[in-house]
């Protein structure tokens, strides 16, 4: 489904970023990304999105070398990929119902499935009673659980969890991590990076290790080792 092909990045001033990566993700898969801050993980996640290009190797996605797509055409590979960041990024003048709604509204959706779709990704982070409620009356946690909503919404083929609990104590990163194994369980592939040791210990899913710019260690079922 995902495959990085001997990947490298190299920036202006000539700091290396990503050396010689390659690893291939299965549909369904449940995948953490571990380092310490700088070893390449989230340049990683952004070759996929498109957002950087590779100064050596290739990224395919359903066997579509992602940086060969036309810009008009990237959008549409965009869509199959929910992404939620760890700042959340949530629409501060919109409810939680219309934050989810506008990112169905983006991807030309229609209303009925909207009306439909929405109140289902609220059931599915337990935050049907939150609806109408602004991001500034939510606790951290909650508008995390907003932003997974609003990553899933469109039936993307991956999620990718960029350091999603990052800002979150230990209660709500627990919770927010039970949500994403609920979505893998539901058959979407998820790409978690974190540097939480307690949540890769606890998942005892496939864990790639970053150090540098290198794959240092690839388990299946994994701990956080550095």
């Amino acid at each position: 489904m995902i495959y990085y092909d001997r990947v490298g990045k190299v920036y202006a001033d000539n700091s290396i970023a990503l050396e010689d990566v390659s690893f291939s993700v299965e549909p369904g898969e449940f995948i953490s990304i571990v380092g310490h801050s700088g070893a390449g993980k989230t340049t990683l996640v952004k070759m996929l999105l498109a957002e950087e290009k590779p100064s050596s190797g290739s990224v395919f996605f359903e066997s579509i070398n992602v940086h060969e797509v036309p810009m008009n055409r990237i959008n549409h590979l965009r869509r199959k990929i929910g992404t939620v960041f760890q700042d959340f990024r949530l629409l501060p003048q919109k409810t939680a119902y219309e934050n989810i709604a506008f990112a169905m509204e983006a991807a030309g959706r229609a209303e009925e499935e909207i009306h439909s779709d929405v109140p289902h990704v609220l059931d599915l982070v337990d935050l049907t009673d939150k609806a109408n409620n602004f991001p500034d009356e939510l606790s951290g946690g909650e508008q995390q659980r907003i932003a997974i909503a609003r990553a899933i919404v469109n039936q993307p083929d991956v999620i990718i969890a960029d350091e999603p609990t990052g800002n979150l104590d230990p209660v709500n990163t627990f919770e927010i991590v039970q949500i994403l194994k609920k979505i893998n369980d539901l058959g979407t592939t998820v790409i978690l990076t974190t540097h939480n040791k307690g949540v890769i210990d606890a998942l005892k899913k496939r864990v790639i290790t970053m150090d540098r710019g290198k794959i240092i260690r690839d388990d299946r079922e994994g701990k956080y080792i550095l």
